[in-house]
């Protein structure tokens, strides 16, 4: 559902959040080593989400990537998804088709509508800070 990029800057942003709720900044090579991620691949995710100011970036002896304590309350898993895949996830049709639409619908069209709009709820709910206390406590987990 995700492109491959929209899910590892999820994981990594998750990862960034967890972090800097316990007050640490966190490497480049950290993050890619924790979510699995070709390094190269990963610092391409995050300047672009440093680009649409859901991270910073922090140069020197102690820089690393974080995000502001108060910024995790706001920050949505839409905001990520949108920054790197766009708004797509919620246009395209379930089987792939170019021309699906209330008008010209594919065969899973009505069914994939109801999977689209609860995946958009689930986005534009869910908060950084929720994600974060989730990996913190041990309830949820970024690598398993």
């Amino acid at each position: 559902m995700f492109s491959k990029a929209c899910e590892y800057g999820i994981r990594a942003v998750i990862y960034i959040a967890a972090n800097s709720n316990e007050g640490r900044r966190v490497s480049l090579k950290a993050i890619a080593k924790h979510i699995d991620s070709p390094e190269a691949f990963t610092a391409k995710i995050l300047q672009i989400l440093v680009r649409h100011n859901i991270i910073n970036s922090v140069r020197g002896i102690n820089g690393g990537f974080e995000i502001e304590k108060q910024n995790l309350d706001v920050i949505l898993l839409a905001d990520i998804v949108k920054a790197i895949d766009g708004d797509q996830i919620y246009k395209r049709c379930g089987l792939g088709l170019h021309a699906c639409s209330e008008a010209h619908p594919c065969p899973v069209h009505y069914q994939f509508v109801t999977i689209k709009n609860g995946l958009r709820t689930l986005l534009e709910t869910t908060n950084l800070k929720t994600l974060a206390l989730e990996v913190n406590s041990g309830l949820s987990f970024l690598k398993i």
